[in-house]
Formats: C-alpha cells, sequence, structure tokens
C-alpha cells in the first residue's frame, strides 16, 4: 500500500514551489510524481503537421521527488507524515502520525 496516492492534497515542502498546497495528478515512477500546477516549466516544441501540434512555448508540468512533498492534514493545517493501521476485520488503512486521524474517510 503506498504511503502517497493519486488524487492526495500534497503540500510542497522544498524547491522552487515551496509552499504550494496542490493535488497529485499522477506518478512517472515510484519516487517521481506530478503536481497539479507545481513545477511548471518552458518548453519549445516544434511544429509536427503528422500529429497536427502546432509549434510554439509550451508549458508543462514536470515531475518532482516524492521526497519534496508532503500529505496535507486538513484538521492540523500543517503536513504531516503517513502511518498504517489495520482493523479488527484485517483491512489495512492509512493515518496521520501527528494526531492519528484516518487519510481516507
Amino acid at each position: 500500500m503506498k504511503k502517497i496516492r493519486k488524487g492526495d492534497e500534497v503540500l510542497v515542502i522544498t524547491g522552487k514551489d515551496k509552499g504550494k498546497r496542490s493535488t497529485i495528478i499522477g506518478f512517472k515512477s515510484t519516487e517521481l510524481v506530478l503536481v497539479q500546477d507545481v513545477n511548471k516549466v518552458k518548453k519549445h516544441v516544434k511544429p509536427n503537421p503528422h500529429k497536427n501540434e502546432t509549434g510554439g512555448i509550451k508549458e508543462i508540468v514536470k515531475p518532482i521527488h516524492i521526497s519534496n512533498i508532503a500529505i496535507y492534514n486538513f484538521s492540523t493545517q500543517k503536513a504531516d507524515r503517513i502511518g498504517f493501521k489495520s482493523d479488527e476485520a484485517g483491512n489495512k488503512y492509512r493515518i496521520f502520525k501527528s494526531n492519528g486521524s484516518p487519510v481516507d474517510n
């Protein structure tokens, strides 16, 4: 079970976008994460008539390392760490380390 999943609200803790709060939109690998509106770069693109792409300068989202983000805890209004617990039925679920409340409601 992953500690951070797609759709989680995260806080950027290092880098040029430090302090921004956003949502995870995908994973490039186990260590690289795509976060919405974070680490945006401008890329010069040549036109490709075979794919009907126009050329120019496009703004794209590049992945950042998973160590540069932390999950956002809405009850404490801060970044937090994730732990795991299991209930009586043996189902595993994620909790916040600071207060022990479940991540998924």
